[in-house]
């Protein structure tokens, strides 16, 4: 492991000490070389990995999140045409399918949520967190809860499990009608592995080092 103490000395400031968010085990933070990145001793998950332009990166890729979700929402998802007649859906009308005033209402607004709220709010609270700091300037207000909105919302952003569970329904639809295709099931698709890519850029130790040295 570059960059951190297995062993953490009494007496270190909590400021300086990370915990591994696999195994929670808890080290001493340091930076880690150019090129190198801290991984935990017990699980090899990684703790710390400092990359050039990283803050350029992810506020790309939340931007593309953004843009992306627009697309997704306003365009058509899928169409099936079957014995001549057809029909097409945006994402928001198929999340919105059981909206029929009785409890599977509720159903429907939870998947709007989970599919579609919480991963564009959560790209936005990224975005607001890290584009004063892209150009270097002071964080706006708020951007320490901001961003840990955004890491709290992780775990119920659920736009993969969406895009999975459309693509087994297909299997067994195909069978029974022609299934078209819409720009935005493309979309959504892309946004699922942009929302990967994003995650992965994120380096949420040297984030809140940043917030603040910059506060």
């Amino acid at each position: 492991m570059d960059g951190t103490d297995a062993d953490v000395p009494a007496g270190v400031p909590l400021d300086e000490l990370i915990a591994c968010p696999q195994c929670d085990a808890l080290y001493h933070a340091r930076l880690p070389e150019d090129g190198t990145r801290a991984v935990c001793h017990r699980c090899h998950g990684v703790l710390i990995s400092p990359r050039r332009d990283a803050f350029l990166r992810v506020v790309a890729f939340a931007v593309t999140v953004v843009v992306l979700m627009a697309g997704a929402i306003f365009f058509p998802f899928l169409g099936v045409n079957v014995a001549g007649f057809s029909n097409r859906a945006s994402v928001v009308d198929t999340a919105l399918a059981f909206l029929d005033g009785g409890w599977m209402t509720g159903l429907s607004v939870f998947v709007v949520f989970f599919i579609i709220m919480i991963p564009a709010l959560r790209a936005i609270l990224v975005i607001y967190t890290l584009a004063p700091l892209l150009v270097g300037r002071a964080p706006l207000r708020g951007a320490r809860k901001a961003f840990r909105w955004a890491e709290d919302m992780r775990p119920w952003s659920m736009a993969e499990i969406f895009i999975i569970g459309c693509a087994v329904a297909l299997v067994k639809v195909a069978d029974l009608a022609r299934v078209e295709f819409g720009p935005a099931f493309f979309m959504f698709g892309a946004l699922v592995i942009v929302t990967v890519l994003l995650d992965g850029s994120l380096d949420r130790w040297s984030i809140w080092k940043a917030l603040d040295r910059t506060s």
